[in-house]
């Protein structure tokens, strides 16, 4: 490898399908980047079992009974205790605060299930379907303090088909999730590989 790897922080509250797909691809050779930690906010998030499984460091620290800044700023230290360079959000669900999300700007990305800038926010696939939409989707963008609103690095259409519910749609959105995510991340990773 010419270049040292580009260190990446994963936050999830859940199963972590995303972050499984992100480590997964990690592992090829020519990938840019590699998984330096795993954080959530649940510590019972299943996706953290396996980030440990498979020899990833973790750090999980409940929200409950903290504010919205003392706990961004724990997991900020977290991030940055591991040397992470990007933190990729992959079903995080916590509105962060501005500070945290300034003191990453440009360095952090997140998946949204939707074509943005339709459908921020939740209920993606069954709002896309009353709205009788062609295709549904997934956006990968960088995180600005307005909710899915930041610069759009990578999208992928998923047709919906006739007797399409939810989740049968969001099972498709998964699989393009899961390609789309790795690839935009180590497109600007590339791009903006630091000199440091």
């Amino acid at each position: 490898m010419s270049h040292p790897r580009a260190k990446i922080a994963v936050l999830i509250s859940g199963s972590g399908t995303n972050m499984a797909a992100l480590l997964y691809a990690s592992r090829a050779d020519d990938c840019p980047f590699e998984l330096v930690l795993v954080g959530s906010n649940k510590p019972d998030a299943s996706g953290l079992r396996l980030a440990e499984a498979e020899g990833i460091p973790t750090f999980a620290l409940s929200h409950k009974g903290m504010a919205r800044e003392e706990h961004d700023a724990a997991m900020d230290a977290a991030i940055r205790a591991s040397g992470a360079q990007w933190v990729a959000l992959a079903g995080y669900m916590r509105i962060l605060t501005a500070g945290f999300v300034a003191s990453w700007q440009g360095r952090m990305v997140n998946i949204h299930p939707s074509l943005l800038p339709k459908y921020t926010g939740l209920h993606t696939h069954e709002r896309a379907l009353q709205a009788g939409d062609s295709h549904g989707g997934v956006t990968v963008h960088l995180v600005t303090h307005e909710l899915d609103c930041g610069p759009i690095l990578g999208q992928t259409p998923v047709a919906i088909m006739p007797g399409d519910t939810a989740d049968t749609l969001g099972a498709r959105v998964l699989i393009a999730e899961h390609q789309l995510y790795a690839r935009c991340l180590a497109t600007l990773v590339r791009r903006e590989t630091p000199l440091d």
